[in-house]
């Protein structure tokens, strides 16, 4: 009788023992915080992050050469001179964003061209700060020399150059169905 007692009495200390070992949900919580971060905190520290992103982003934006539109939803500041390989994304911004890249764009007098498809390939496949993708390179190209024309065309006159029209972007590139998604 004795026996079953003790054995008894033995696992219910060894019970009691690892109750006392585990943690509480509050105390899980701390030591999470204290590992990994306060979640809100990385939270707003990361929403600071962004918007500091937006701001370099869009103080850029008047160095563009031009700004290629969808014209609602997108918005891509293009910038290219002959120390570049390639023409570089300044900016890129959808609905609100893209709506603040044109009219930075207008008080800076930087040529917009209304050129869905492209401007779809430009959000989608760039990032900003780096060269437009190779595959894009003829229709920048035809819309950066269009650009020059307009320039040289306000200094000289004559007659005014026609905007580029039907843009070689790849199918591929182009995803006119996600209009409305942004991104």
């Amino acid at each position: 009788m004795l026996i079953p007692m003790v054995a008894f009495d033995i696992i219910f200390q060894i019970r009691s023992h690892l109750k006392k070992l585990r943690m509480t949900r509050q105390e899980i919580k701390d030591e999470f915080k204290q590992q990994e971060g306060d979640p809100q905190l990385k939270a707003r520290i990361r929403q600071q992050q962004h918007e500091m992103s937006r701001r370099r982003m869009m103080a850029d934006v008047p160095k563009a050469d031009v700004i290629v539109t969808n014209p609602t939803h997108y918005a891509v500041a293009l910038q290219y001179n002959d120390k570049m390989v390639a023409p570089k994304v300044l900016a890129k911004g959808a609905g609100a964003i893209a709506l603040k890249i044109k009219e930075i764009g207008a008080e800076h007098r930087i040529p917009l061209l209304e050129a869905p498809p492209l401007a779809r390939a430009l959000y989608r496949h760039s990032e900003i700060g780096q060269a437009i993708p190779a595959t894009l390179y003829a229709a920048v190209a035809e819309v950066l020399a269009w650009v020059y024309q307009l320039r040289r065309w306000k200094t000289e006159g004559g007659l005014k150059p026609k905007q580029p029209m039907n843009l070689p972007v790849p199918p591929a590139l182009d995803f006119a169905g996600e209009d409305n998604r942004h991104g």
